[in-house]
């Protein structure tokens, strides 16, 4: 398979491309480094990445910013930020990427345990996390050519606990397998339309 990854380089991007990599042919996409560039906020990017990478099999998207602050202290540009980058960008991706996917393709987003278990501080992420999956469940209902959209929902990973284990108290980290097969199962699996959950 020709699968493309965006946000390959991250904390959960590098374990999913170093399994991935193991059976298929692997793109890396993110704003400053890999095999592409893109800026996910922008359309125009988005469509000149596909342009480079050609025909796919699958497409996975890690990546995408929101504001993360206090309720009182969030700005309606604050919101944006979360609204054009990962809730648009996500939502882009998929619009323009369905046009680059071979026959019985997939694309697989990313969201997070925020959607349904919003912790301190994360209005606007969790706002845009829920979007994600209203978006999916929709769009499913209307995709042609046996193409697949799925969304990984993971609590916090274990790479990222000493990082945010103060954010997010009394969450159990999820092992990096766990996550990887997350994604595995959207990418080799025949589900549709789904919100796969990984939770510890």
């Amino acid at each position: 398979m020709k699968i493309l990854i965006i946000g390959g380089n991250g904390i959960i991007g590098k374990k999913v491309v170093s399994h991935f990599k193991k059976e298929n042919e692997v793109l890396i996409a993110s704003r400053h480094s890999g095999d592409v560039q893109v800026d996910i906020a922008n359309s125009d990017s988005i469509q000149k990445m596909f342009e480079e990478t050609g025909k796919l099999d699958a497409i996975i998207c890690i990546a995408g910013e929101a504001k993360w602050a206090a309720f009182n202290e969030l700005t309606e540009e604050d919101y944006y930020i979360g609204l054009k980058s990962k809730l648009m960008g996500q939502v882009n991706l998929v619009r323009i990427g369905k046009e680059y996917l071979n026959p019985q393709g997939s694309i697989t987003l990313t969201t997070g345990i925020l959607a349904t278990e919003p912790v301190a501080k994360t209005t606007s992420a969790a706002m845009v996390n829920g979007g994600i999956h209203s978006f999916v469940k929709a769009a499913v209902l209307e995709f042609d050519n046996a193409m697949r959209l799925n969304v990984v929902s993971s609590d916090m990973v274990e790479d990222a606990y000493d990082k945010y284990k103060d954010v997010f108290p009394g969450h159990n980290p999820v092992p990096m397998n766990k996550v990887i097969n997350g994604y595995v199962k959207s990418v080799k699996g025949k589900i549709n339309g789904e919100i796969i959950q990984i939770r510890g």
